[in-house]
């Protein structure tokens, strides 16, 4: 089961590599799950794609494998018109899947200055969060609702002081992820998708996770670590040589961690 399909990559290469393998893929976006099926469709019937969310999946009967790559795909960051990132101004969206929920403008505009301010901190690990909020909140207040994410990332920015906002990472990206894992809801999914996988696994069956931000990789160690159904195949986590991090910066934060099922 790839959990988390996407352009169809990791399936690709799994289907290559296993020539009796029979793969589910799992994708929300309806834009991901047509690319997807097009790459793979050379694999004919070894493929099913499921529109779902991994954490309201559950496979009709015990698999090898279970694989979820936590990270935005390139063409959801890519795509201006998804609302992911403020390096293209886009629509205030973030939403997986386009079709439903609440979008980043909606939550923001929804929530008090104190609850924003908690959210921006809890899932953004933002230490500047109080500020920001209160920034966001004015700006709403005298100017209406954000036309695209350039504006919400420059509010962001002129909370910082001068020198800080020429840093590597830009100043919006705690707030811009932690809006995103809101809107997803993706640490509860990622919960449930730890505790229910063991149970989809055969005997000897592999259970893999790359993750991206340390909210994520701390849930997956310590699921890995406390879970009596598994076993840990990698004490650390697998990253990205050298080569990989400068062909694909993307990579640089991959962190990738496996189990086997006792």
């Amino acid at each position: 089961v790839d959990c988390t399909l996407g352009g169809g990559g990791h399936s690709a290469l799994l289907l290559e590599a296993h020539p009796q393998l029979h793969l589910v893929g799992l994708d929300q976006d309806p834009m991901a799950r047509a690319a997807a099926a097009e790459r793979l469709a050379p694999f004919g019937e070894r493929v099913t794609i499921v529109a779902s969310n991994f954490a309201a999946y559950t496979p009709p009967g015990p698999v090898v494998a279970v694989l979820a790559d936590l990270g935005v795909s390139s063409p959801q960051l890519d795509g201006a018109e998804r609302g992911f990132s403020f390096r293209s101004d886009g629509p205030l969206d973030m939403r997986m899947n386009p079709e439903v929920g609440e979008t980043a403008g909606g939550l923001i505009d929804r929530l008090g200055e104190s609850e924003l301010a908690d959210l921006i901190y809890a899932y953004g690990e933002e230490r500047l969060s109080r500020r920001i909020a209160r920034r966001i909140k004015e700006y709403l207040a005298s100017e209406g609702p954000f036309p695209g994410t350039a504006a919400l990332a420059y509010a962001v920015a002129g909370c910082y002081p001068p020198a800080a906002r020429r840093g590597r990472i830009h100043p919006a990206t705690r707030t811009f992820q932690a809006l995103r894992i809101a809107v997803n809801d993706e640490l509860v999914a990622l919960d449930r998708l730890l505790h229910n996988a063991p149970e989809w696994l055969a005997s000897g069956g592999l259970f893999g996770v790359i993750s991206f931000h340390s909210l994520e990789d701390r849930r997956v160690k310590t699921a890995f670590r406390g879970d009596e159904r598994l076993e840990r195949v990698t004490r650390k986590p697998l990253i990205a040589a050298e080569e990989e991090q400068e062909r694909n910066p993307r990579s640089r934060s991959a962190k990738f961690r496996l189990a086997r099922r006792r």
